[in-house]
């Protein structure tokens, strides 16, 4: 591109290229990452070909699951790869990134066996039994993250039917909040709205 930016669809083939060098053993990238690599982001600057928010679950390397180098990528990670609010230093970080970044890629990224998958499930199905006397609790910042992901807990649950288990249903949310979080993206963010063409 003349701007110095990777196309998408460039952008998008070389990350599934380095998440099937990841999954076959065969990762190279990081290995290699040089000294001079090192100086060259802190002199230049970086130009990431695209951006990622993924969940910070320590089991989901982002640069090692796709097999890129630092600078290769504008990682945001938060437990869930959640966007169920107008975050401002997720949704601000991703205008950055497809702004004075000029990265034409953003990926929302979850992944198998997810904590905070299962945590929203198991706290929508909570609040779906009959409550207990007595005043609510003062919740914490976790309880309010999985309490917000309720509604694409629910409509996991909703696509699954009644007879799925909390296991089922869980899994099928990681991908029922990937989809959420693209759409809310569109919805919070007005700079990146109008780059989707």
């Amino acid at each position: 591109q003349h701007d110095g930016s990777t196309p998408p669809d460039r952008a998008l083939a070389k990350l599934r290229e380095g998440n099937e060098r990841f999954t076959t053993g065969r990762a190279e990238k990081t290995k290699n990452f040089k000294a001079e690599h090192r100086e060259a982001l802190a002199t230049h600057g970086q130009l990431p070909m695209a951006a990622i928010l993924g969940c910070a679950d320590s089991r989901a390397p982002i640069e090692i699951v796709f097999d890129v180098k630092p600078g290769d990528l504008f990682v945001l990670r938060n437990a869930g790869n959640t966007l169920s609010h107008a975050e401002g230093s997720v949704v601000g970080s991703l205008e950055y990134c497809v702004g004075p970044l000029k990265a034409k890629l953003i990926v929302v990224l979850g992944h198998t066996k997810c904590g905070a998958m299962m945590g929203a499930t198991q706290t929508m199905l909570s609040a779906q039994k009959p409550a207990k006397d007595g005043a609510p609790a003062k919740q914490s910042a976790l309880e309010k993250l999985l309490s917000g992901l309720g509604p694409v807990a629910q409509q996991a649950q909703h696509e699954l039917g009644s007879g799925a288990s909390a296991e089922e249903i869980a899994a099928h949310v990681v991908k029922v909040n990937v989809f959420a979080g693209m759409e809310r993206l569109l919805v919070y963010s007005e700079p990146i709205r109008e780059k989707v063409r």
